[in-house]
Parts: C-alpha cells; structure tokens; sequence
C-alpha cells in the first residue's frame, strides 16, 4: 500500500477522532494520544485490506 493512501486513511481517521474521543471519555478511559497511538496501526491495517478488497471487487466488476 503506498504511502499517500495511508495519508488519506489517516485523514479519514482524524476527521472521526473527536467523536471517538468522546466515547472513550463517556465510558470513563481517559484519552491521550499515546492512547490512541496502537489504535492507528490497527486502523491503517483495516482499511488497507478494506480498500484491497474494494479494488478487487471493483476489477471483478468491470470484467
């Protein structure tokens, strides 16, 4: 996966960190970025396959 794809999938991830922030203060964790850190790589992981397989349903499409 290149570089810039990850950059919009951290985009996309910034743009909901307020809601998730949210929700980890109402259900009492504390947030904090060193927090959030491990979280990110997991995220990154999801979307990546998430978009792998949305390319490969696409191209099985077009056939």
């Amino acid at each position: 996966m290149n570089d810039q794809k990850n950059m919009e999938f951290m985009q996309i991830a910034m743009k909901y960190l307020p809601e998730a922030q949210g929700k980890l203060q109402d259900a009492g964790i504390d947030f904090s970025m060193d927090l959030i850190e491990p979280f990110m790589g997991l995220f990154l992981n999801v979307m990546n396959e998430a978009y792998e397989l949305g390319k490969k349903d696409a191209l099985n499409e077009e056939k």
